[in-house]
């Protein structure tokens, strides 16, 4: 099957994006199983696209770990522990499958382990500018709440937690927010929406744990960090 292009004539750049994002979400979805040999005789036919644009997205599978090149074999699909599963690609095509509550249940006990303590170092650290943006994030999540705006509320939570994690004044930390960004944009996807019935509860644990902040206390910004993320989880895995 031919890529959809809506008429228009794409780039080679868009064609290579479609067919990395379609090939990328079949094999998160098993329909390239792990072991099997991608044949690109049959996925050039099947996007209707030159071996250029399919090597090249073939390519960034392979950064991704996701395909190796075997000699004599062809392009092999690789085990998922080979996977860069903190990337936003594979993060972002998970979440559009059959693995979205695996992976919400996976990176929130990753989070668990992570985000409370960039809190507690965040308290300690941020400037008065940037504890005055995590309280007006989490301010805008309650009003967009309220007003049942999803993306608002949406960009204000992903402002609220890079924020935090980046506030911690720890490099690897700040570079995980992009993670947690790529997760969170997963959201609007599922059946039920950004905005639930866990969403009031939630906004204002947000909004405890930016008065901690504030407030300059490390433990509690820790504790609400930290029940933030539990009860997260826990309405993943009552919904999973």
């Amino acid at each position: 099957m031919a890529l959809n292009t809506g008429g228009a004539a794409p780039t080679e750049r868009g064609l290579h994006a479609q067919v990395l994002a379609a090939v990328g979400e079949d094999i998160v979805d098993g329909v390239y199983p792990i072991g099997s040999v991608l044949n690109q005789d049959e996925l050039t036919a099947r996007f209707g696209v030159s071996r250029s644009v399919l090597r090249e997205a073939l390519r960034v599978l392979q950064s991704l770990g996701m395909v190796e090149p075997r000699q004599r074999v062809g392009t092999l699909v690789q085990p998922r522990h080979a996977w860069n599963l903190m990337d936003p690609q594979i993060i972002s095509w998970r979440g559009r499958g059959r693995e979205y509550f695996v992976q919400q249940r996976e990176l929130l006990e990753l989070r668990l382990g992570i985000e409370p303590v960039a809190a507690r170092l965040c308290a300690a650290r941020i400037t008065d500018a940037e504890a005055s943006a995590i309280v007006a994030a989490a301010d805008t999540m309650v009003d967009a709440n309220a007003a049942g705006d999803e993306r608002r509320f949406l960009q204000a939570d992903i402002a609220f937690h890079s924020l935090i994690l980046r506030g911690s004044g720890n490099a690897v930390m700040g570079h995980f927010s992009g993670t947690v960004e790529a997760l969170l944009r997963t959201r609007p996807r599922e059946r039920r929406g950004t905005i639930t019935e866990y969403t009031s509860p939630s906004a204002h644990r947000h909004n405890e744990l930016a008065a901690a902040l504030g407030r300059r206390e490390p433990e509690a910004a820790y504790r609400w960090s930290f029940e933030l993320l539990s009860a997260t989880l826990e309405e993943f895995i009552a919904e999973g």
